[in-house]
């Protein structure tokens, strides 16, 4: 899996209908170790910029594709 640095990042309040369930929840442009930036969303602990996340398996949810993120 990826691993990578915060590049910024922001908590959603008002989300779109599909994920009212899920609010609030943090999403993170992470610099990728060696291989540009990606837009994830970031799961468990609430991450700062300048913090290092690990990839995790997004399981069943209804984001296919998007990456998440943890912090490492």
């Amino acid at each position: 899996m990826r691993t990578g640095t915060i590049y910024t990042e922001t908590v959603i309040y008002s989300p779109p209908e599909a994920f009212a369930s899920e609010v609030p929840y943090q999403t993170a442009i992470v610099s990728l170790d060696g291989a540009g930036r990606v837009t994830g969303r970031v799961v468990g602990d609430r991450v700062v910029i300048g913090d290092r996340v690990s990839e995790v398996d997004a399981g069943d949810s209804l984001m296919k594709g998007v990456p998440f993120f943890r912090k490492a």
